[in-house]
């Protein structure tokens, strides 16, 4: 992916990594076509090595790249930002967490499902803002960024398109609505690089790696990890993080050396 991406001018890059971000949550929202859902123990673990990725992303390369260029304070305070930002949004939002299940009853599922697609079509938006501006920043970091994104939005779909096809049998339009909420993420990339793109220089770069730091960690720990801990073992988690952790560890000593 990263050889492909590497062909393309900067924003097309991020503009293709988000693209790829939101064809995973239409993967998940076609599971109800197969009738298939994503087994308990892989979904945590998935989760949980997509919170490891983000999480050593956030803290060990965004966030210190970010102090090498604004200082330990500004570094901060744009990490901070981006904390406060991404939880206002949060309370703000009608955002049903996901978790891939469904009720047996399927009580009150179209409105639950409208709900959640409705949350998760805005809660997208600085998720694909997020992906663009760290492949702006560095594609070899937006590549990761946007696996770990990818990974957490099948049970994304999966939310949105279980209920919308419980409550109404209609497969077509659980899929289409599961699409257009995904379909969030490019725009806020595009968003992202038409409003940010003709005025990044060195220090707002890395204002805005320090505020997507942020956000990512706030993603980890107010979704991720407490989504498989609910719907598995926190051990599973664990393991799952850790191996996010051991992936980035590598890759980024690897891309380091050429």
């Amino acid at each position: 992916m990263l050889a492909f991406l590497s062909a393309f001018p900067p924003v097309l890059q991020a503009l293709f990594a988000t693209l790829f971000t939101w064809s995973v949550t239409a993967l998940g929202a076609a599971f109800v076509f197969v009738n298939k859902t994503v087994s308990r123990r892989l979904l945590v673990l998935m989760l949980g090595f997509a919170a490891g990725v983000m999480i050593y992303v956030g803290f060990v390369d965004l966030f210190c790249s970010s102090k090498n260029v604004l200082g330990f304070a500004y570094a901060n305070i744009f990490f901070l930002i981006g904390l406060i930002l991404i939880y206002f949004l949060d309370r703000a939002v009608p955002h049903i967490h996901m978790d891939g299940q469904v009720d047996s009853q399927c009580n009150r599922l179209y409105r639950s499902g409208i709900m959640t697609t409705i949350g998760i079509a805005i809660h997208n938006l600085p998720e694909g803002m997020t992906v663009a501006l760290v492949s702006l920043a560095d594609l070899r970091l937006g590549v990761p960024v946007a696996i770990a994104i990818a990974i957490h939005n099948i049970p994304e779909g999966l939310a949105c398109s279980i209920p919308l096809y419980c409550a109404t049998s209609d497969r077509k339009k659980s899929c289409l609505l599961s699409f257009a909420a995904g379909m969030t993420e490019p725009l806020g990339a595009i968003l992202a690089v038409l409003l940010l793109y003709p005025f990044l220089n060195d220090w707002l770069l890395a204002a805005a790696s320090a505020m997507v730091a942020g956000i990512m960690v706030f993603l980890c720990f107010d979704e991720l990890i407490p989504i498989a801990n609910r719907y598995g073992s926190e051990h599973v988690t664990n393991m799952g993080i850790i191996a996010g952790f051991a992936m980035m560890m590598i890759g980024l000593s690897l891309m380091g050396t050429f």
